[in-house]
């Protein structure tokens, strides 16, 4: 039952698929075409051989119809074996195999091409959503819509290519060799029996999708009681309720055999019903054909023409049931990930944006308001200024809005009312892509990718030369570190840099920031997590980095900020104080408070 796929036709046709929701075929398809054009002769040849295939099989009953006439010695006794038609009739299955083949490679590369723009498209659009969305999705959600919508495209254009539009082709085909050959009534019947079949099998799916989802539901929630039971093991064990858990999960099996009866029974109506259509219809042409037969009218191959070309008709719509629900559901699937592209960034350029032009680096807040629900504001006519090549630190209490500010000036996301404004330049003005070249950030808790170290800091400025990248790791003083490794800066760092330490991991982040050499620096409250060893060598760091450059110092220890040119205290989203170390401890007021606590907690 679970391993049931949309890739194979495997077990029965009619067996399992995922829910499925309100979809619209005809916007999903007009999206595709564009992807499928790219190539336009390979579509063409693939439709060729396609009806090619469909050809053969059309011509191999009437084949067959001759191979029997002809060894019928009551119609023609002097006639030795029809052997034209014998290897024709073997030219011909293998045809119809053969160019289906040839169709499938053809057209799989289209497909697969599709695929990989279109995966690519999403992947661009979601970098270019704004935090606030990817903060609140769960990335595994968003990477199985990307998977899950990519494959329902290859389903979607295998199966109309591949699956539909052959099998009507052919409908209509035999209506009309049968109504040309014989009557019209044999074309009428087969039309008539088609139509009702796949009414029948639309219904039905439809109908039973409520036990499969039944039968799905008993089975998960059967192994998930399963599974809790062990892993209490010993809860079980101290209540001496091992009889209740066999009670309890016995009920969970009965429910799960109840379910998986219901979706027997349903599907043995649907494949029961199928069945019983086709049956009749074959009786309804067999008995005429017979009719005919006895009355001269046909001959015997007439008979098994007819027969083979209704048997050949009904194989592809056997899985009919199948291929309408996961259609249904590669459209769901296509939907959901149409509705990621469809959702257009809060944050973008505007119309008349305008490269940053950084002459000196001088950063203005001016009477800024912000706050990430409209009912908690965070920021309140927030002012400040910071002179360009200075080094100004925000420091208070937690929740303070200290490290808002770095999101607000990097513009993951808008203030609302306000400005903020770069050497005089409002920043919602300027291209998002040169605001983020002109600020470098090291931030809180660096990510690191699974990669060498070295891969890691040029990461800061990928096209950066390698004596770039050796004078960033010199400056951050990586170099003992890297030195005292075996492998040198080749090491892989670990998944989520877990081989690295606090302060490591913060000096590559320094590197990386030096290697971007943005005229504006922020550091995050980068060394929070580190030791008063690591501080002080970090702090050496940033200092040495810092010199020239327009740097915002957001902290919590008051000790890595002492020699800023200007403290400004936050509380409670605005200003109480600022000014030198020195003159805020001559204040006694929020910071000479602050710094009290922590040398005592030192």
């Amino acid at each position: 039952m679970h391993g049931m796929h949309s890739s194979g036709l495997s077990a029965h046709p009619n067996q399992e698929a995922r829910t499925d929701a309100k979809v619209n075929l005809r916007q999903s398809m007009a999206y595709l075409l564009p992807y499928l054009w790219d190539f336009k002769g390979r579509v063409i040849l693939a439709v060729v051989a396609l009806l090619a295939a469909k050809g053969a099989t059309l011509v191999m009953p009437w084949a067959l119809k001759h191979i029997i006439d002809g060894v019928d010695r009551s119609i023609a006794p002097e006639l030795a074996l029809p052997a034209f038609f014998i290897l024709f009739y073997g030219a011909l299955r293998f045809g119809s195999v053969f160019f289906g083949e040839v169709r499938d490679a053809l057209f799989s590369r289209v497909t697969e091409h599709a695929m990989r723009k279109i995966g690519l498209r999403v992947f661009n659009h979601l970098h270019s959503l704004e935090l606030a969305f990817h903060l609140d999705r769960a990335t595994g959600g968003i990477s199985r819509d990307i998977e899950r919508g990519t494959n329902g495209i290859s389903f979607l254009m295998r199966f109309l290519m591949f699956n539909i539009v052959p099998t009507l082709f052919e409908i209509l085909m035999v209506a009309i060799i049968f109504a040309a050959a014989f009557s019209i009534w044999y074309a009428v019947i087969t039309l008539v029996a088609v139509a009702i079949y796949v009414v029948f099998t639309i219904y039905t799916t439809e109908w039973r999708n409520k036990f499969v989802r039944e039968a799905n539901q008993a089975d998960s929630s059967t192994s998930t009681r399963a599974i809790d039971s062990l892993l209490n093991y010993e809860t079980v064990k101290y209540f001496n309720n091992e009889q209740f858990e066999a009670e309890t999960y016995d009920k969970f099996l009965a429910n799960w055999e109840t379910a998986k009866l219901k979706n027997r029974m349903s599907l043995l109506a649907l494949n029961s019903g199928q069945a019983l259509i086709i049956a009749l219809a074959m009786t309804a042409m067999m008995w005429m054909a017979a009719q005919s037969v006895i009355d001269k009218e046909m001959t015997l191959g007439d008979l098994a023409m007819i027969n083979a070309y209704m048997i050949q008709l009904f194989i592809p719509l056997n899985f009919l049931g199948f291929v309408y629900r996961e259609i249904r559901r590669s459209l769901t699937d296509l939907e959901n990930m149409l509705a990621l592209l469809k959702r257009s960034p809060s944050i973008s350029n505007s119309a008349e944006a305008q490269p940053l032009q950084v002459s000196k680096g001088a950063i203005h807040f001016q009477q800024v308001d912000f706050g990430y629900h409209a009912e908690r504001p965070i920021l309140k006519h927030f002012n400040l200024q910071i002179p360009a090549g200075t080094k100004v630190a925000i420091v208070g209490s937690s929740g303070a809005g200290k490290s808002t500010l770095s999101r607000l000036l990097y513009r993951f996301y808008d203030i609302n009312s306000g400005s903020i404004e770069i050497d005089g330049q409002d920043i919602r003005y300027v291209t998002l892509e040169s605001l983020r070249r002109a600020i470098a950030i090291v931030p809180q808790d660096t990510v690191l990718f699974n990669t060498s170290i070295r891969e890691n800091i040029a990461y800061g400025k990928p096209q950066a030369s390698e004596e770039q990248i050796d004078r960033a790791i010199k400056m951050a003083h990586l170099e003992n570190f890297i030195n005292s490794l075996p492998q040198g800066d080749k090491t892989l760092v670990g998944e989520r840099g877990l081989k690295v330490s606090g302060g490591e991991k913060q000096r590559i982040a320094i590197a990386r920031v030096l290697l971007k050499g943005s005229p504006i620096l922020i550091f995050d409250e980068a060394t929070s997590a580190l030791d008063s060893n690591s501080e002080a060598a970090i702090l050496a760091a940033m200092h040495e980095v810092a010199s020239g450059h327009t740097t915002l110092v957001i902290a919590h220890r008051l000790s890595t900020v002492v020699d800023a040119d200007q403290i400004i205290v936050l509380d409670a989203g605005a200003v109480v104080e600022q000014g030198t170390h020195a003159e805020l401890l001559a204040q006694h007021g929020k910071y000479a408070q602050m710094w009290a606590m922590q040398l005592q907690d030192q």
